[in-house]
């Protein structure tokens, strides 16, 4: 499996037709194209001809966020500087929500694909049919080489394109196949700020258990004692945490990955759960809980910088399989803890979708 649908030099692109450009995007594509989609890739096809005209570099459709679950619109990499692109065809307005959307596409590259953490990376939302632009280039206070959102329709694209390419001038390098295979790598502002946010012990409040809280230490002390027996004897071990429901098997899974977060020391981890709308819940509540207690200190944080930060330990499991069908190596984390692990597969039926799912790419 590749993580995108579509990748080639700009030139290249630029020689090919329509129909075999979507016709590439739509074999690599897992579910079936609809006739909207095409039609939106045609025009995506058509505007992008225009603004990358005499301009070398490389593009990718569909380019998937490692371990996140998301696929950017358009990528393209210019004299080192990416550009991260969401396209809404046929809209006249820059709602906030599609804002936000391709600004968390940039902040997730920024803070856990691991070629991106050096990039220059330019979120642009093109709504082709509004009546104005907003071209201007600014970066944020964190001098992190991440450009704010860019507003721009279609005639104003091409522009924004030489503009951005002037405002950075020749950037660092980036070598496409390397930064396509780039791995999950949290960098380590994400980490410290997730570290933060559990020492506020706000995970205790977001999550209900009926249990004593001397039977919560016990159990975390106890996970946190065989984690250094593995790492000290080079083991792998699995533990099964089991209790009725409200007992706070949650709570403990939480614990434990917010208190193994020093990669440094080796020690990484990560909460799973094929559960979508408990991950969503907790990912929401404890970002939420971040702007507030930030917004008590006097300091104004965005739900998307809040939210990177508890992606660093929460994630969904199947964005995690997903990215370990496309990259090799050993995973990021040393620790991983699964929820809902009595739902799970056996072997034979977990290869047997794995190779299902690699005949389909």
């Amino acid at each position: 499996m590749l993580n995108y649908y579509f990748k080639d030099s700009i030139q290249a692109f630029l020689t090919k037709n329509t129909e075999e450009i979507i016709g590439e995007i739509s074999l690599a594509n897992q579910y079936d194209s609809t006739l909207a989609q095409n039609k939106s890739w045609e025009v995506q096809i058509s505007i992008l001809r225009d603004a990358f005209e005499n301009i070398e570099g490389t593009i990718f459709f569909e380019f998937s966020i490692p371990r996140m679950g998301k696929r950017v619109d358009v990528l393209a990499i210019i004299h080192g500087v990416v550009f991260v692109i969401k396209f809404k065809v046929g809209e006249h307005n820059y709602n906030r929500s599609n804002l936000e959307q391709v600004w968390d596409y940039a902040l997730d590259l920024k803070n856990f694909h691991e070629p991106s953490h050096k990039a220059f990376l330019v979120p642009i939302l093109v709504a082709t049919e509004a009546k104005y632009s907003s071209v201007e280039i600014l970066t944020t206070s964190h001098k992190d080489n991440l450009s704010l959102p860019i507003k721009v329709n279609k005639e104003e694209f091409r522009t924004v394109i030489g503009r951005t390419i002037e405002f950075f001038g020749d950037a660092h390098e980036l070598h496409p196949d390397h930064f396509a295979k780039g791995r999950y790598y949290p960098t380590p502002t994400i980490v410290e700020a997730a570290l933060t946010l559990y020492n506020s012990h706000t995970v205790d409040e977001i999550t209900r258990s009926d249990a004593e809280a001397k039977n919560l230490t016990k159990t975390t002390s106890t996970i946190s004692k065989i984690i250094a027996t593995a790492k000290q004897e080079k083991r792998k071990i699995i533990c099964f945490v089991t209790g009725v429901p409200g007992a706070g098997k949650t709570l403990v899974g939480l614990k434990v990955a917010t208190s193994h977060l020093d990669e440094i020391n080796g020690n990484a981890s990560v909460y799973l759960s094929g559960n979508g709308p408990l991950v969503a819940i907790l990912q929401e509540a404890l970002a939420r809980d971040k702007i507030k207690n930030e917004k008590a200190n006097g300091i104004k944080l965005t739900k998307g910088k809040a939210k990177s930060s508890v992606k660093t330990f929460v994630q969904n499991i199947h964005h995690y399989r997903d990215a370990y069908l496309v990259d090799p190596k050993a995973p990021y984390d040393h620790v991983a803890i699964f929820d809902e692990a009595q739902r799970a597969w056996s072997r034979e039926q977990t290869v047997k979708f794995m190779r299902q799912k690699k005949r389909s790419a």
